[in-house]
């Protein structure tokens, strides 16, 4: 099966990239010829008989992408779309250490000139994001996070029950949103964490209506060292299974815990200890009384290649 759906894309040139050792296979499609099946990306992104990846991302004009057009329309400086799928093929609304891979794969591709300092606009299915090129890395701005379950979040500050592979008794926890799915549940200490079996997906009740990442976190005694509240974290990614890192998941891993700590002083720095490194999350207010989330680290590509037709 995977022979034949490799075949299909026989000659296509691929890049292989990381995040914190979240992993992607990178498509340049600057004229929108190769849509890609579900199947397909599921072959490239197998690790035994593909590529391997946590998932796929195409490059894409914001403005080939079907049901994308306003979006194309309405921002034109967000001319790359990031099409992104997981690893089991299906669609994924953002990735927080993917949108760093793929600003740094335009940028290695010659596709985009972004000097240290300045910012792209990049379309994706969870709304344009804005990403600034920094000297070791990238800081993605991921707009606003809300609350999935937000009455009842509001009434109990979980909304969520969160039950590992072998646990008996769930964990209270909290959905949030960063334009894609996440639930987030503290534990009482890193050994419990190692512990944790990610091999499948927890069980979450009620669930998000579109499944959810699910984030285990643990936070540093003290929490706040040098003005930056600091946790680890370990992530389950829907269609994917752990991975290294994630990106939107470490931000809502972050939001959750401040949202909990609501009542002592408000931390906006955040730093995320993720098995694959460590990622900066800051909430930053805006003008209407919101506040966006703004992910940042390090992108490496660290293969190329042409997909073979045997």
């Amino acid at each position: 099966m995977y022979r034949t759906e490799l075949a299909q894309l026989a000659g296509l040139p691929f890049a292989k990239g990381h995040a914190t050792g979240n992993d992607f296979v990178l498509l340049a499609d600057p004229e929108a010829k190769h849509e890609v099946t579900p199947e397909q990306v599921a072959a490239l992104c197998h690790r035994r008989f593909g590529i391997g990846g946590d998932g796929l991302i195409r490059a894409v004009p914001t403005s080939q992408v079907p049901g994308f057009e306003q979006q194309a329309l309405e921002q034109p400086k967000a001319y790359w779309f990031m099409d992104y799928r997981n690893n089991d093929g299906s669609i994924a609304e953002m990735c927080g250490n993917g949108v760093r891979a793929f600003v740094h794969f335009l940028l290695a591709e010659g596709l985009v000139n972004i000097p240290i300092g300045a910012s792209l606009l990049i379309g994706s299915r969870a709304g344009v994001k804005e990403v600034t090129r920094l000297a070791d890395g990238y800081a993605a701005n991921l707009g606003p996070w809300g609350l999935i379950f937000e009455e009842q979040a509001a009434a109990d500050s979980v909304d969520s029950m969160v039950k590992p592979r072998g646990w008996e008794q769930a964990l209270p926890a909290l959905s949030i949103t960063m334009g894609n799915p996440h639930t987030v549940a503290a534990l009482p200490d890193a050994q419990m964490l190692e512990n944790l079996d990610l091999f499948s997906a927890p069980e979450v009740s009620p669930a998000p209506p579109n499944g959810s990442n699910v984030e285990f976190v643990v936070p540093s005694e003290p929490l706040i060292t040098d003005g930056v509240a600091q946790l680890k974290m370990r992530v389950h990614e829907r269609g994917v299974g752990e991975t290294l890192s994630c990106g939107t998941g470490a931000c809502a891993a972050a939001a959750a815990m401040r949202y909990w700590a609501r009542g002592t002083a408000l931390i906006n720095q955040w730093a995320v200890e993720v098995p694959g490194g460590l990622v900066g999350v800051e909430f930053a207010p805006t003008d209407d009384g919101k506040e966006d989330t703004i992910l940042s680290g390090p992108a490496a590509l660290v293969a190329r290649g042409v997909i073979g037709a045997n």
